[in-house]
C-alpha cells in the first residue's frame, strides 16, 4: 500500500505539472520518497539506470534533431507540400496528413509527430479558414496517428527502445517484425479516423491561399543536410545493430553533426540562423529525470507484488493459446497504460513477461504485444502518454482547449478497433518470421 500510495502521489504531480516543478522533478521526488521509505534500494537505482539510459538519451537526441529541423522550416515545408498535393480536395488532404504524421512518427518518434506536426497543421487550417469541426478532425488525427503508427522502428517510441534494450532485440529484427504490423495499424487508423471524422472534413479548400513550400525554409544549409543526414542515420542504425553499439551513441552523433551545421561551427558561428542554445534549452531534459524517477517508483511497486501479479495474469493468458496470449497481453497493458501512463506500464509489462514461465514463441508474442499495447493503449485516456499530455498543453497554448471528456469520448471509440486489428496482425505475422 505504501508503494502504491507513493506511485499515485507521483503520478498526480506528473499529470498536474505544478508551475516550476516539471514532470522530471515530480518523478524524481517520488523516487526519493520511495528510497527513503525503503520501497526501493540503491541497487535498484543501478538496475533502473541500466534499463532506461539508452532509451532516454536516444529520445533526447531525436528531439534535438527534430527541433533544429523544425526551426529550419523542414516540417512546415513538408506540410505545405502535402497541403498542395491535396489539390483543394479536403477528403484527399485528410489521409495525406495522416500519412505525413505516420512518416514523422516513424523517424522522429511519437512525441515529435504530435508536438511538431500539430502546430504546423493548425496554422495551415487557420490559413485555409477550415470550420471548427473540420479543423478538430485534422488536429485529433495528428495526435492519434502519432501514437498508433509509432511501431515500425526501435526509435519510433520510447516504449520501443526500452523494450528492445530489455529483451536485447536488434534494430533489424525489430523492424522486420514491426514494419508490416505498423502498416496494418496505419491502414486501420485511416479507416477508423475516416469513419469517425469523415463527415466533418470539408469537401474543398483554396490551394491558392497557401504559401509556396520554399517560403517556409528558414535555414537552407540545415534543410539541404536533412535528407542525407536522415538517410545515413537510418543506415547507421541497421549497420551498428550487430555490433551492439547503443542507439543513443548513433543518434547523439547525428544530433551533434546537425548542431554543428546549424551553428555554423566551421565558420565560427557566423551566418547561423537557427539558435542552437535555444534548441538545447528547449530539449526535453526533464525526460531524463522523469525516466529515472518514474521507473524507480514503478520498480518499487513491482517489488511490492505488482510484477508477480502481472506475471500470473500472463501465464493464465498463455494457457489459453497464442491468440488469447497476444490479444490479451496487448489489451491488459493498454488498460494499465491508460491509468498509470505507458512508460511505467512498459516496465511492469517487461518485468512480468521476463518472469512468466511461458513457451518461447508465446513470450516473443507477448513482448511485441506489450509494445503495441503501450504505444496504442494510451490513447484511451489523456494521461496514457506524455506525448498526449504535451500535445494537449501545446493546443491549449494555441487557444484550443480539449477537455478530458471530449478526448475520452473519441479515444474510447477509435482506439479499441485499431488496437485489436494490430494485435491480430502481430499474431499472424510473427510465427511466419520465426
Amino acid at each position: 500500500m505504501l508503494a502504491f500510495a507513493i506511485f499515485v502521489a507521483t503520478l498526480v504531480l506528473v499529470i498536474w505539472q505544478p508551475k516550476g516543478l516539471g514532470i522530471g522533478w515530480s518523478a524524481l521526488g517520488g523516487a526519493a520518497v520511495a528510497m527513503l521509505a525503503g520501497v526501493v534500494g540503491w541497487a535498484d537505482l543501478g538496475t533502473v539506470w541500466g534499463i532506461v539510459w539508452d532509451a532516454t538519451f536516444t529520445f533526447v537526441g531525436l528531439i534535438i534533431i527534430s527541433l533544429i529541423l523544425d526551426e529550419a522550416g523542414f516540417f512546415a515545408w513538408a506540410a505545405l507540400h502535402v497541403a498542395r498535393w491535396g489539390g483543394g480536395n479536403g477528403r484527399r488532404l485528410f489521409p495525406l496528413v495522416i500519412l505525413l504524421g505516420a512518416v514523422i512518427a516513424a523517424f522522429f518518434a511519437n512525441d515529435g509527430a504530435a508536438l511538431l506536426l500539430t502546430p504546423i497543421v493548425l496554422a495551415i487550417l487557420l490559413r485555409l479558414n477550415f470550420p471548427p469541426a473540420g479543423a478538430m478532425a485534422f488536429i485529433v488525427a495528428c495526435g492519434f496517428v502519432a501514437d498508433t503508427t509509432s511501431l515500425p522502428l526501435v526509435i519510433s517510441n520510447l516504449v520501443n527502445i526500452v523494450t528492445a534494450n530489455y529483451f536485447q532485440i536488434s534494430f533489424d529484427r525489430y523492424a522486420a517484425v514491426m514494419v508490416p504490423v505498423n502498416l496494418v495499424s496505419l491502414a486501420a487508423t485511416l479507416v477508423v479516423l475516416w469513419f469517425y471524422f469523415g463527415r466533418d472534413v470539408p469537401a474543398s479548400y483554396a490551394v491558392g491561399d497557401l504559401e509556396k513550400p520554399s517560403f517556409a525554409i528558414k535555414d537552407k544549409a540545415v534543410f539541404r543536410a536533412a535528407f542525407p543526414l536522415l538517410g545515413v542515420l537510418l543506415v547507421a542504425y541497421f549497420a551498428t545493430a550487430p555490433l551492439g553499439i547503443p542507439i543513443a551513441f548513433v543518434t547523439g552523433a547525428a544530433a551533434l553533426v546537425l548542431i554543428a551545421i546549424a551553428g555554423r561551427w566551421t565558420a565560427g558561428g557566423q551566418g547561423a540562423i537557427v539558435s542552437v542554445p535555444k534548441v538545447l534549452r528547449e530539449a526535453p531534459w526533464q525526460i531524463v529525470l522523469f525516466s529515472i524517477g518514474m521507473y524507480l517508483v514503478v520498480y518499487g511497486l513491482g517489488n511490492a507484488g505488482l510484477t508477480d501479479l502481472a506475471a500470473s495474469v500472463l501465464v493464465w493468458l498463455a494457457g489459453k493459446g497464442t491468440f488469447v496470449a497476444t490479444v490479451g497481453t496487448g489489451f491488459v497493458v493498454a488498460l494499465l497504460a491508460s491509468v498509470m501512463n505507458n512508460m511505467p506500464a512498459t516496465l511492469v509489462g517487461a518485468l512480468a513477461i521476463d518472469r512468466a514461465a511461458v513457451a518461447p514463441l508465446t513470450q516473443e508474442l507477448m513482448v511485441y504485444a506489450n509494445v503495441i499495447g503501450n504505444d496504442l493503449g494510451p490513447k484511451f485516456t489523456p494521461i496514457g502518454s506524455l506525448a498526449t499530455l504535451l500535445w494537449l498543453h501545446v493546443l491549449a497554448g494555441k487557444g484550443l482547449t480539449i477537455t478530458w471528456g471530449q478526448y475520452m469520448k473519441v479515444g474510447l471509440v477509435i482506439t479499441p478497433p485499431v488496437l485489436l486489428v494490430t494485435l491480430v496482425a502481430l499474431w499472424l505475422w510473427l510465427p511466419i518470421m520465426s
